[in-house]
Parts: structure tokens; sequence; C-alpha cells
């Protein structure tokens, strides 16, 4: 069944001071979709790192997004497909990993802002900056 896929970007933006893309990223999550392991990483990256939220609000931040997406395990087959989606695409390893978990969780969107906009994927999933689309 297809869906959506969010990259860590996206999903940031919640709990960004920009409250346009703050928005638009709400909007997208109320009609659901996925992420990946690798996702949640990046994020709690970011959110220690850059944001310096305390590990009590990176804890719950995360457990928020977990209840509104589901999560796609990374296993070696995704692995190994990302290895192949960087080099016959160009990918950076970090977002073929990305791609690979959201071709595996059958989705056809991928919600990106730093992936090329408007990319399609092995025929089967768009990769759109949520941030330059009107819908």
């Amino acid at each position: 069944m297809p869906g959506s896929f969010f990259d860590t970007n996206v999903l940031l933006y919640v709990a960004a001071a920009d409250t346009s893309k703050a928005d638009r990223a709400q909007e997208l999550l109320r009609d659901g979709g996925l992420v990946s392991v690798q996702v949640l990483n990046e994020m709690a990256n970011v959110l220690r790192r850059k944001m310096r939220l305390t590990w009590a609000e990176t804890h719950l931040f995360l457990a928020t997004i977990r209840d509104l997406v589901s999560v796609q395990p990374l296993t070696v087959e995704t692995h190994e497909r990302g290895l192949g989606l960087a080099e016959r695409y160009g990918l950076s390893i970090y977002d073929a990993m990305i791609v690979a978990a959201a071709l595996d969780a059958d989705c056809d969107i991928l919600w990106s802002e730093d992936m090329q906009n408007g990319m399609t994927i092995e025929g089967r999933i768009a990769i759109v900056n949520p941030f330059t689309q009107t819908s």
C-alpha cells in the first residue's frame, strides 16, 4: 500500500522556530506515514547537538513522532539496497539508506527538503519537497 515516508529534515521543523514549515510538517503528519530507525537516530543527534534539547525533551519528541508514524526497521537487505541506490543515483550513503527503507516500506512519496525535488527512484518513489508544493 503506497504511503508517505519522512526524511529527518522535514520532521525536525516540528520543533523549529519556522512556523510556516512547522505547520506544513504537522499537516503532513496528520495523515501518518513512516520513518526509518536511521531517521530517528539523525533526529536525536540534531535535537541534542544543534537544538540543545535535554535528554527528557529529546525522548519526548521522539516518542511523539513514533506515535504519529510507523517505524521501518533497518536490515542488511536495506543496507545493500541503499548502497546500490547510492551508486546508481549518486545519492549520499545516508540519503540512499532512507530511500531504501522507503522502498522497502512500499511508499510512493518521500518528503525531503534536502534531496532532489521531483526525482523518481526505481520508478516507484517520488522525492517531494513539501515546502515548495502547494498540496
